[in-house]
This record gives structure tokens, sequence and C-alpha cells, in this order.
């Protein structure tokens, strides 16, 4: 099957004004101006209204959130987490599957179409939580790097969590091994893939995080957590551990190329430059960041420095939502906002909300438009109040604040058609979410 997405309005890719010639699930052809394919093709596009983008990746989600959305209010991350974590201990296989599908439909009708999800709550009952998360990728038809998250440090013993939520560290290898055999693909064009993620430094073991890291380095899988997100990370970290959290996580083996951090806000100069050096990525979620106050990414220096920077819509109980061309445009705020306007352009930040995510993820077969690559797109159009008068059709997307794509593809095929996810009842998903979400706090007694 051949499709030619034809003469595109705009389109984030060099020397493709023609369009792109795509063969089952790979790009084949990037045309100049004026030219065609270089042989028949089953279908075409007409995408002269629309903007074409490589489809966007998450770098860093909790899909499980969605169900107390604007519920723990006005409170910085260790609060807010203490008051949610009795809530998510009550948990069930039901109430993650609603959260997971009305996550990724959110994510995907923003132009989504791969996902990282970090979940590390798995209270008696949910042992089977990734396995669950994966399923709802599938139906959806997304990519997925699915993080088999971790909690072993409760509050008794110096963390955060409560005991309710905390696992036994070999409980948590043993599930982590298990993921990996069933679930991960490392194969190009995979749609899910396994990594693994202790949640914290303040809700781990140094045990459970190298043991975890030299899990990930032979089975060949990447790692990923929490790090330099607040103050408070800071002082745990220099109180429990008697020195910084970068440091506390590079003596156990995490400060690699193979490994990606969500947030990385409060580093050093000297910290930044040692994370350029290793290769280590970070998730930029700069929603989050604002809501529970955490503070500004040094993005830009994190990139120069040698950083893959990707952004991530984080938990959608403290960023809100999951719509990743809405953050892309706080990326640009934040970033300008520290930086001046002149040091951060949509470029920049779309850029990092395709190839820094894949990149941070591990991946180099999506986040381009480029011959060879996954033929993983999202076009949006430009026929809205707050896009009339836009002259830069590609800068409009950023500045004028684009929230839903009109068609996304994934691997070759449509999911999204006329700004409705193909085949999803999504009015009926949205009932079954929002009774979940009402049960949950039930059962938490709220």
């Amino acid at each position: 099957m051949r499709t030619w997405i034809r003469s595109p309005l705009a389109i984030l890719a060099d020397d493709c004004e023609g369009g792109i010639v795509i063969e089952d699930e790979r790009i084949v052809e990037c045309l100049t101006r004026g030219a065609a394919p270089s042989r028949a093709c089953d279908d075409a596009f007409d995408a002269s209204r629309h903007v074409v983008l490589p489809g966007l990746i998450n770098a860093h989600h909790h899909f499980y959130q969605t169900l107390t959305r604007a519920l723990a209010l006005d409170r910085g991350l260790f609060d807010w987490l203490q008051a949610l974590y009795p809530v998510w201990a009550h948990l069930d296989p039901h109430h993650l599957d609603c959260a997971a599908r009305l996550a990724l439909a959110e994510l995907l009708l923003s132009g989504t179409t791969t996902a990282a999800d970090h979940h590390y709550v798995f209270p008696d009952g949910l042992a089977e939580a990734i396995d669950i998360e994966a399923g709802a990728a599938r139906s959806l038809g997304m990519r997925v790097t699915l993080t088999r998250g971790s909690m072993n440090l409760p509050q008794e013993d110096g963390g955060l969590p409560p005991r309710s939520i905390v696992e036994d560290q070999d409980a948590i290898l043993a599930d982590s091994e298990r993921v990996i055999d069933t679930l991960h693909d490392g194969a190009e064009g995979a749609f899910v893939q396994i990594a693994l993620a202790p949640c914290s430094p303040f809700s781990v073991t140094s045990g459970i995080m190298r043991e975890t890291a030299a899990l990930a380095e032979d089975r060949g899988v990447r790692l990923h957590t929490h790090l330099g997100e607040t103050p408070d990370e800071n002082r745990f970290c220099e109180e429990t551990f008697g020195c910084r959290p970068l440091d506390h996580v590079e003596d156990l083996g995490w400060l690699t190329e193979r490994a990606w951090f969500a947030h990385g806000i409060h580093f050093t100069d000297d910290e930044i430059a040692r994370v350029g050096r290793a290769g280590a990525g970070i998730a930029h979620c700069p929603g989050s960041n604002m809501i529970l106050g955490s503070g500004l990414c040094r993005a830009p220096e994190l990139e120069e420095a040698g950083s893959p920077v990707g952004i991530g819509v984080d938990g959608s109980a403290s960023q809100d939502a999951s719509n990743m061309v809405q953050e892309v445009r706080l990326a640009l705020q934040v970033e300008r906002l520290r930086y001046g306007a002149s040091r951060v352009g949509h470029r920049d930040v779309l850029r990092w909300a395709t190839q820094g995510s894949a990149a941070c993820l591990g991946r180099d077969d999506i986040g381009r438009i480029e011959e060879g690559r996954q033929a993983d797109l999202a076009l949006f159009t430009l026929d809205e109040p707050r896009f009339s008068g836009a002259h830069d059709p590609l800068a409009a997307l950023v500045l004028c604040g684009a929230h839903r794509a009109d068609r996304v593809m994934v691997a070759g095929r449509w999911r999204v058609v006329d700004g409705a996810i193909v085949g999803l009842d999504l009015e009926r998903l949205m009932a079954q979410h929002g009774e979940a979400a009402r049960s949950l706090l039930r059962a938490a007694d709220l």
C-alpha cells in the first residue's frame, strides 16, 4: 500500500514541500515542491490545508493519574504526593484500564503517536498493571514505552509513600524481568517497549536502584526516574545520603546514556555538564513544573551540554491535562521567560517534542520525517479563529495554541480522521472513566 501525503501547507522537514510517500509502515520518499512520486500510489491525501509534523512523542506520563485531576489543590510536590498516595492505594485493574485508555486517547487527539508511561503504584490486585497498559495501547494502535516503576521505601523507613503501596525488592526485580520477557520488543517499528523506573530517590532504596541499573544493562532496556524536580528532593538526599540527587544516582550506576530523567530542574552548572557528558536524557515537563511550583528546567543549556531533551505532559493530576501540543507551547513560554525571546523558538520546542523525546526513549526510527523512518504523522488544520491572520503556519501551531489534530497516522495507518479516533466511542469511554474516577474516591472514603 502506497500513500502520497500531497502538497502540505507546511511540514516540519527539509525539502518535503511536495509531500511524502508512505509504503506500508515507512516513509519511502520525500518530495520537493512540484515533484511527483517515483511510481504510482494506491491513495493520495490532499494536505494543502494541513501542517504536517512527525508524530509527537510524550517522554513522561502517569496514565493512572487521569482519575485524580484537580483533586489535591495548591500544594507542592511532597504535600501533593502525600495527599494522593492514600487514594492511589485503591487502584484496581478496571480503574487503570479506564485511566490508560483515556490518557492515550487524549494524547492521540493532540497529535501524539508514542507515549512513555511511568507506572510505579502496585497495590494488592494490580500486579499486572504494565500488561493492562500494553493492552490499552494496542487497542488504540499507539506506540508506548511502558516503564516498570517501583517504590520500596515506606514512610516508617524514611521514605515518602505509605507501606500499602510499596513492594519487596525481590518482587520488583522478578516482575521487571517478567514484563521484559513478555512485552518488550527491541525491533525497529516496535509498538511496546519496556524500561525500568524506580520512582524517585525519596521512595526507593539504594539497593533497588543499583539492582535495577544492573538488570537494565543486562537485558538491554532503558532506565527512567524522577530527578532534580524540587528543592525538597535535594534536601532529602543531602540528609539521607549525604549528597545531592545526581551524585546519588551516579554512585548507583545511573548516569549513563541508557537513562533519561523526568524534570531535571534543580541542577547546578557542573551537574548540567555531567549529565550532558553522560548523554542522559531529560524529559522537560513545563506544565506540571508550573502547577506544582517546582521550578524552571534549564532545557537549552542541557541540550547544549549534550543531553537529549524531550517533552512530557507528566501526570494528569499534576499537569491536569494530557495534551502534547499544548505542552509544546508551554515549553516555549516557560523557556522564553527564563532565557528571553531570542533564545528558544518554535522549531526548538517542536524538535524537543519529536527528535528529542525519541532520543530519550532510545529510538531512531521515529521522531523525524525522513526516508526510512516510521510513518508516524500528526496533521493539524488552521481553520479556527485562533489561527486567523497567522503568517507562518508552522509557528502558528505553537504560538496560536493548537490543541487538537485533524489527522494522526501511526505506522502508515490513520488513527485519527477528521478529529475523531477511528473505531473508538469516545463518549462511552469518558463515561466509563468518569465512573471509575468516582469509584476510586469512594474506595478512599473521599
